[in-house]
């Protein structure tokens, strides 16, 4: 059964909200640490092009950054905890560790002034999990995933917030999870796109291989437009598709720039004139540096939405909306 109007088509916007808590395994303050600061630019320039072009975007929020301080944030730590067979994995004795005590001190790992921002405007704010949680690891389990989603809704509801929605992290989408989900009362969730290299992968899965195909589809039409209707599942939370990474603006791909908004803006076309869903993402810190360049390729996106917006009536929504709730 579809979920939105099948008058016109969608265009979606999420953002994996997540500072440090994203990427602490895979790289270091010292090689990432400017755009994880970066951030801190990023979200007001955000929510200003957002209001400028009329668009409302789902803010997906690791749950830590909820908490004001540590001290705060010790009140919402779940019982269980992730028994990652590769400790590498375990944020918990391994980053936890190393936070400082509130956003002052430690802008990696806190962020609740941004938080508010977003929290106080148009924007949904969905969870990405409290600890940046993966559900396709080897060694966790059900039980601890249940047990770090009651603490993200928790912590969420502290502020006010009430979650409908999910972006799983790394995008593992682990369905033997969704009725989890479905318990603690979150109703939509990203999914990925349907081609094979958009496939759910535990993280060593990501060979190569995969990694070059994903590159050549951000410029070229390797996987297709990644548009899509809605299905719904009896009681099961409703999936709103990812369609396209927003890859950020690497000035030694630079003269690929235009080929790749071009790849997105033909893929919002289709949608427009399909009556489909189109489905945009990226993490805030992608834009921490080269925040200008980063910005006006956005920009050229959103003008573009408003012209599809006035062609075919192209209708912008959150996730929540997507799969109308």
């Amino acid at each position: 059964m579809n979920n939105h109007s099948n008058d016109t088509g969608a265009f979606v916007i999420s953002l994996d909200y997540e500072l440090l808590w994203g990427v602490w395994d895979v790289t270091t303050k010292e090689k990432y640490g400017a755009h994880i600061l970066g951030v801190q630019q990023v979200i007001p320039a955000l929510l200003n092009v957002f209001e400028n072009y009329s668009i409302k975007a789902t803010f997906a929020t690791v749950g830590v950054l909820f908490a004001k301080d540590k001290e705060k944030l010790a009140g919402f730590m779940p019982d269980k905890k992730p028994a990652y067979s590769n400790p590498e994995y375990n944020v918990y004795l391994k980053e936890f560790a190393t936070m400082g005590n509130n956003e002052q001190d430690d802008p990696y790992h806190f962020g609740y002034s941004l938080f508010e921002m977003i929290r106080q405007s148009p924007h949904e704010v969905a969870t990405h999990t409290f600890s940046h949680y993966y559900c396709l690891e080897e060694g966790q389990s059900a039980a601890e995933f249940d047990a770090d989603i009651k603490a993200a809704v928790k912590i969420a509801a502290a502020s006010n917030v009430n979650i409908c929605s999910l972006v799983f992290p790394r995008n593992q989408i682990n369905e033997l999870y969704l009725p989890v989900l479905a318990d603690n009362g979150i109703k939509v969730y990203r999914g990925n796109p349907e081609s094979w290299i958009y496939k759910p992968r535990k993280f060593t899965a990501e060979v190569p291989l995969i990694r070059l195909c994903r590159l050549l589809d951000t410029y070229l039409p390797v996987s297709g437009n990644n548009t899509f209707a809605l299905t719904k599942e009896s009681g099961l939370p409703v999936n709103i598709p990812a369609s396209r990474f927003l890859k950020p603006y690497n000035k030694n791909l630079a003269w690929l720039e235009k080929l790749k908004l071009k790849r997105i803006m033909n893929e919002m076309t289709y949608a427009a004139k399909k009556k489909e869903l189109y489905h945009l993402w990226w993490h805030p810190h992608n834009f921490g540096v080269n925040i200008k360049e980063n910005m006006e390729n956005l920009t050229v996106l959103l003008k573009h939405y408003q012209l599809l917006h006035e062609k075919y009536g192209f209708t912008n929504l959150t996730m929540k909306e997507a799969a109308g709730f």
